[in-house]
């Protein structure tokens, strides 16, 4: 009797979702500082910075009075008030904890938001380029994702005109980033509204990641959830700002009416959020612990203004600064005759410098684009940018 291979009992969703490109650079990379190389990296979106002590604390003293148990699957009503208390006093937004659901991170938050809203055959517009996730999740769904070319003259983002062009038979949901992923771009309150007000026109609904909300240069901090309306999904993060990556801890606020669906959907996938990291979580939002934050958001500010002029004298495209994140998003300049990939692959090989090719954020001028990560200390990055510098001039 002859049996299938395992590739030939997998599903065909799962043999479609591609993998991170810049992990087979990332794997590389390791080879190659096993074998005694130097690599600079500058790929990864992981701050650099260690979980801040309050936050560490408070996660100590939450194992070491046994709180480990399950929590609720919506999360510990004390940090679901935390949150709501955080929105209100940071950006004068008031929200039921009703409606805020935590999750193993924003990843969680995520699916339980797509699982919420669309179903096989649907279709949810995004922008591209833009986080992957987004796309293999919804692939995964049996949902097609309507990836909408967007560049400098929308700051990279999704605009009302722009959706509009786009929309086809079958659109349940939008989805944007700000600050965004790979760009770090935000999106005008302006042009969110008007987004918003769309949707409700065309029966969609509208999903804002402000994942790494907090992390704003320039312009004010600001949420999706001053727009006043209740019928709005947004996904958020320990991670990034707060420099909880490893702790896999997020939230959502959505419609109360949803976020009772989606708590009935964590139950089931997820039981709920890491108990120990919900505990830590609490001491995210104290005054310490911002005081901290706002430290380390001042630096990475620098980073920017330091490897921006930098990149750009060597002949990369940046043709905005970004106001959030940690990233640069740059196009190649224009005197190569390669695509990013090959140029990711040939700088780790023969530089020893790690970058994230376009490829890994769709496919609009992805060959041409590179995404640069500030998540270094600032001789770091120079020399990151030394390497690329003098790569350039042999070439």
């Amino acid at each position: 009797m002859t049996h299938g291979t395992t590739a030939s009992r997998l599903s065909e969703q799962a043999r479609r979702v591609e993998p991170f490109h810049v992990m087979r650079l990332l794997a590389r990379a390791g080879e190659l500082e096993s074998l005694g190389r130097s690599i600079v990296h500058m790929e990864v979106g992981e701050p650099d910075f260690p979980t801040p002590p309050t936050i560490l604390e408070a996660g100590r003293r939450a194992l070491a009075e046994g709180r480990t148990r399950y929590s609720p699957a919506g999360g510990l009503p004390a940090l679901r008030q935390d949150i709501a208390t955080h929105y209100a006093r940071r950006y004068g937004s008031q929200v039921d904890p009703g409606r805020i659901l935590v999750t193993p991170g924003a990843s969680g938050a995520l699916q339980l938001v797509f699982l919420a809203l669309v179903q096989s055959g649907d279709r949810v517009l995004i922008c591209d380029p833009s986080y992957p996730c987004y796309r293999q999740v919804l692939q995964l769904m049996g949902v097609e994702p309507i990836a909408v070319p967007v560049g400098p003259d929308t700051d990279y983002q999704l605009t009302p005109a722009l959706a509009a062009a786009a929309w086809v038979p079958g659109v349940r949901a939008i989805i944007v980033a700000s600050p965004s992923n790979p760009t770090g771009s935000s999106i005008a309150p302006s042009v969110l509204g008007e987004l918003h007000a769309l949707c409700l026109e065309r029966g969609a609904a509208l999903i804002v990641d402000e994942v790494y909300q907090g992390l704003i240069y320039d312009v004010p901090d600001r949420t999706a959830i001053a727009i006043g309306s209740t019928d709005l999904y947004v996904i958020n993060s320990f991670s990034k700002y707060f420099g909880m990556t490893g702790w896999r801890l997020g939230w959502l606020v959505g419609p109360r009416d949803a976020v009772e669906v989606m708590e009935r959907l964590a139950q089931n996938l997820f039981i709920a959020a890491n108990t120990p990291a919900q505990h830590a979580a609490r001491a995210a939002f104290d005054p310490e612990t911002t005081a901290i934050l706002e430290t380390r958001r001042l630096l990475f500010q620098q980073r920017r203004d330091r490897l921006l002029p930098i990149l750009r004298d060597l002949g990369f495209g940046i043709p905005l600064q970004p106001t959030g994140a940690f990233y640069l998003y740059a196009s190649l300049p224009e005197r190569l005759d390669i695509d990013s990939m090959t140029f990711a692959t040939c700088l780790l090989e023969e530089a020893g410098v790690a970058l994230t090719p376009g490829r890994d954020f769709g496919r609009h001028a992805a060959e041409q684009h590179l995404r640069f990560a500030y998540t270094r200390e600032i001789a770091h990055l120079e020399e990151g940018a030394r390497r690329v510098g003098d790569w350039l001039a042999s070439h």
